[in-house]
C-alpha cells in the first residue's frame, strides 16, 4: 500500500497512525516534495472511483491567489493542475493494488485494512 501523507496535517498524521497500528506494509509518499506523474493522478482518481474535481481541497488559499475556476477545466486540465499545485490534493489517501480511499475522516482508513 502506498499512503500519500501530509506530515503538516493532523487528518494525514492521525491516518498514519491508524496504518502503524494496523502493522500492515506500507510505503509513505510525501507528496508535496515528492514528484507526481499524470498518470500516477489518473491511476489514484480511478482507484478513488471519482472524479478530479472531487480531489481538489477547495478552501486552499492558492485557488483564491490564482484565480482557479475548476468547473470550466477539463479533467485532464484538474490533473496537470494538482501536479502543478499538490497541496490541493486532498488528504491522507491510502492506495491498495486495487482501490483507494481518502482519509477524511481518518477512521476511513480503517475500511482498507481489514
Amino acid at each position: 500500500m502506498i499512503y500519500y501523507h501530509n506530515p503538516r496535517c493532523s487528518k494525514s498524521r492521525k491516518g498514519l497512525e491508524l496504518l502503524e497500528e494496523s502493522k500492515k506494509d506500507y510505503k509513505i509518499k510525501l507528496y508535496l516534495s515528492e514528484d507526481l506523474s499524470f498518470s500516477e493522478i489518473k491511476n489514484l482518481i480511478k482507484k478513488l472511483k471519482m472524479k478530479p474535481q472531487d480531489l481538489i481541497r477547495k478552501n486552499e488559499k492558492v485557488i483564491k491567489e490564482e484565480g482557479l475556476k475548476f468547473d470550466d477545466m477539463s479533467d485532464d486540465e484538474i490533473i496537470s493542475l494538482l501536479i502543478e499545485y499538490p497541496i490541493l490534493i486532498e488528504r491522507p489517501i491510502l492506495v491498495s493494488s486495487d482501490k483507494a480511499i481518502v482519509g477524511r475522516p481518518p477512521e476511513l482508513i480503517k475500511s482498507m485494512l481489514k
